[in-house]
């Protein structure tokens, strides 16, 4: 019998053998060629026309470092999706490169922006900045006349062609005006010349930005100022009021005499300290993180703004939890009737998508029209969101109503979770109801939900939509060079640095979201290297 047993059973040498027999016949899961095989082989097609388009497309204006980026991820995603040992990684790779250019790229950026003076009048190169300046700082000749104007082109250049003295003239960006022969000129206006072709309406507002942009020199040495045209249909002469020096690299106005020397906070300044706009964008060190703490003008709203933020962020989290609390240990005793009802009922604030709440109750508290001033406090006329004081209790008070069924959930989850017999014990040996509370159901409670706290808290540190959706930041502090207000938290105030207001400052906006950074991450890691000794009870 053992010897039967023993000639059935598969040594294992004999299992290996077969298992690699097996898997030298199979075949791959990147070269099945089945039906899933050509979903898969279009998929990554679809991948590779947009990555072919945008590695065309970043050619096109040199950003090269894009170039590089697409070509790689391209490299991958067909290695991967059809190489038989890269299984596991196809799940992983789309997750990945989401990863870095989301999350990464943007941090990274974001830290770079930091260290700039980039914003409004600060956004481009250096060169930019020059061209920008002489054509902003041209001014018409006086008493010179105006020309009737024809816009050509020729092999995808821009001319502009003229009449005067009887005789047609034809100039580029890089050639002088001259006189041309076989123009067609009808009325003072030159409407043919032979080699170009007369840009109709439609071709002129495709390219209005080029034209409008357009310098003719008026003589080959540029003495005589240059033809421009803002409505490709009249010509003025303009000479430049600045003329820049390369060799020196300054701006001399040539009316005054002020010579304008390039700074290293990417601006023409001159001696008494006025500058020439646009400027360049240029490092400025740790300029954007101490203008926050140093210039009077910020450092005041600032500070209330970051003073709210943690008030904001601490009392959203004790209120929303006390109350959350409250009502699921309030409901999690078996003699309150119809407890499912209750439960149902309580979480529909939660359910309600949180921007529309917010916009709901700021037509609630409207002075004039809202709800609660004309119908619950019958016609009181009461500033809710334009006080300063009212307006962040108003912000608590939503934010309480938003936020009280989370906790309330996750605090009827985790007493649920609590052991029966324990609580039990601690009556038999004749713990109250408030000691059992105290000293039993609060530290089990804290062991799963204090994560969840320092959660919340980082979430109510940044819960922009919130302040946006409901008072906008306002009422704004009087006199502030910057659009924030008394409501604002350090979120809403990057907003509103980098896209509100006259000057949009992406670099101090930067400095902030770096300083919010490094404020949520140290609390929460203190906060999560504390709930550590929770574990211990």
């Amino acid at each position: 019998m053992s010897t039967q047993q023993t000639g059935s059973r598969a040594t294992a040498p004999d299992i290996d053998e077969q298992i690699v027999t097996r898997r030298k016949g199979a075949t791959s899961h990147a070269r099945d060629f089945g039906p899933g095989f050509f979903v898969k082989l279009v998929l990554v097609a679809v991948v590779n026309a947009l990555g072919v388009y945008g590695i065309l497309a970043a050619a096109a204006v040199g950003s090269w470092g894009i170039v590089g980026f697409l070509v790689i991820a391209l490299v991958l995603v067909d290695w991967v999706y059809f190489s038989r040992r890269m299984l596991p990684v196809k799940y992983l790779l789309p997750g990945l490169l989401f990863l870095l250019v989301y999350q990464l790229f943007v941090m990274a950026y974001t830290g770079y922006v930091a260290f700039t003076n980039y914003g409004d009048g600060h956004n481009s190169t250096k060169a930019d900045a020059i061209s920008a300046i002489q054509i902003q700082t041209e001014r018409r000749v006086e008493g010179s006349p105006s020309y009737p104007l024809a816009v050509l082109e020729k092999g995808g250049v821009l001319a502009v062609a003229i009449v005067e003295n009887d005789k047609a003239m034809v100039g580029t960006a890089d050639q002088a005006l001259a006189a041309v022969g076989g123009a067609t000129v009808e009325a003072g206006r030159v409407t043919a010349v032979p080699g170009y072709t007369t840009l109709a309406f439609a071709q002129i507002a495709q390219r209005q930005d080029e034209i409008t942009n357009l310098r003719v020199p008026v003589a080959a040495d540029g003495s005589k100022g240059s033809l421009r045209t803002q409505d490709a249909s009249t010509g003025y002469i303009y000479t430049p009021s600045t003329v820049y020096d390369a060799a020196t690299d300054t701006f001399t106005d040539v009316v005054a005499g002020t010579v304008y020397k390039a700074s290293a906070e990417g601006t023409f300044t001159a001696a008494d300290g006025t500058t020439l706009n646009p400027g360049w964008r240029a490092g400025v060190g740790l300029k954007n993180f101490t203008t926050m703490f140093t210039d009077s003008r910020i450092s005041g709203p600032f500070f209330n703004i970051l003073a709210w933020t943690f008030a904001f962020a601490i009392l959203s989290v004790a209120t929303t939890f006390a109350l959350g609390l409250f009502l699921a240990v309030t409901f999690n005793d078996p003699r309150v009737r119809y407890r499912r009802l209750y439960r149902s009922l309580l979480i529909l604030p939660y359910a309600f998508p949180g921007f529309l709440a917010a916009l709901v109750w700021r037509g609630m508290l409207n002075p004039r029209f809202g709800f609660v001033n004309e119908v619950l406090l019958r016609g009181t006329h009461v500033p809710w969101l334009t006080d300063p004081w009212l307006a962040k209790v108003s912000v608590l008070l939503v934010n309480l109503w938003l936020g009280f069924p989370y906790m309330f959930l996750i605090c009827t989850g985790a007493l649920q979770a609590i052991p029966g017999d324990v609580i039990e014990s601690a009556r038999m040996d004749g713990a109250g109801a408030l000691r059992i509370l105290r000293s039993m159901t609060l530290p089990l409670l804290m062991i799963s939900v204090a994560p969840l706290l320092i959660a919340s808290f980082a979430f109510n540190f940044n819960n922009f939509t919130l302040i946006y959706m409901l008072t906008g930041g306002g009422p704004n502090f009087a006199g502030s060079p910057i659009v924030v207000g008394h409501t604002d938290i350090l979120i809403s105030m990057v907003y509103s640095v980098a896209f509100e207001g006259g000057n949009k400052q992406y670099g101090l906006a930067s400095a902030v979201s770096i300083l919010i950074f490094v404020i949520v991450g140290t609390i929460s890691w203190i906060g999560f290297r504390r709930t550590k000794t929770l574990e211990e009870l």
